[in-house]
């Protein structure tokens, strides 16, 4: 069995930057098993594989694919980079003829359009809650040790945690900030948290490019000790901006990450609510 498999670093127009994720198209069905043993064996956060909906489909001339996403461990039920990425493989490698692409996926139908200067998607928006640090300071602790929380918020829908850390540390603080992932999923066993996100708010008046804020993102609950650039969870932070007001009028975003081969960075850029698109 032969399948083309394509790799494409999202957020970015710079090699080796961003978040790559592996993109799979499945001209025919393909067991269960084979799905996670392909993820596994690409070993990148996120293995895309795109399916045809109907026998007549063809990744050419069709507009509504199937589309599902693996993380080396299991199946994820939503993806941001994984998205764009496939959407970049069927404009860019495939020639789809269409404008819009709409991909039926476990969180529903997500659609990805063509723009001048890339291709916007539109994703949900996810409510977050507060969070009380006295239910959750074991995990928090045991993953940045005595580092300063501003505020915790919690996303239900994507079971992830979302922390601010102080507004006295800086960029840097949280590039280079060490964090221990591998006891969470010892600590957190209940199933109510999958992901955990460390944001801080952005520096608009420095020298350098104006950000609302910075984050890290880290999912070692499904075989991901730490994302590049996360895409999928930006309906969290765009649901959290009342309780956590660092946007005013800067509208884009970077997301910063540490790996053992060097930095990976890659930015994501929402268009205003009243846009169609988020990411």
């Amino acid at each position: 069995m032969k399948l083309p498999i394509f790799i494409a670093d999202a957020f970015t127009a710079t090699a080796f930057r961003g978040n790559p994720a592996a993109v799979c198209l499945l001209e025919n069905t393909l067991d269960e098993d084979t799905h996670q043993h392909i993820a596994r064996e690409m070993n990148l956060s996120e293995t895309a594989f795109i399916r045809k909906l109907q026998p007549t489909d063809n990744f050419t001339e069709s507009s509504r694919f199937g589309l599902r996403w693996f993380t080396p461990e299991s199946e994820f039920p939503l993806c941001g980079h994984a998205t764009l990425a496939s959407a970049a493989v069927l404009f860019h490698k495939r020639k789809n003829t269409n404008s819009t692409l709409t991909f039926v996926t476990l969180s529903g139908e997500l659609k990805a359009r063509k723009a001048e200067d890339g291709i916007v998607l539109d994703f949900p928006l996810y409510p977050t809650f507060p969070q009380d640090l006295h239910e959750v300071g074991d995990l928090i602790k045991a993953a940045i040790g005595d580092t300063l929380v501003q505020d915790i918020r919690y996303s239900p829908h994507t079971k992830n945690l979302l922390v601010r850390l102080s507004d006295s540390y800086d960029r840097s603080f949280l590039e280079t900030l060490k964090v221990n992932t591998e006891p969470l999923p010892q600590i957190e066993k209940t199933g109510r948290v999958k992901g955990l996100i460390l944001t801080l708010k952005g520096e608009p008046g420095g020298q350098a490019a104006p950000y609302d804020f910075y984050s890290r993102y880290f999912a070692p609950w499904v075989g991901v000790a730490e994302d590049p650039v996360t895409g999928g969870e930006l309906g969290a932070f765009r649901c959290s901006a009342n309780a956590m007001p660092w946007s005013h009028g800067s509208s884009s975003w970077l997301f910063e990450t540490e790996l053992c081969c060097g930095v990976r960075d890659g930015q994501c850029v929402p268009l205003p609510p009243e846009e169609p698109g988020q990411e």
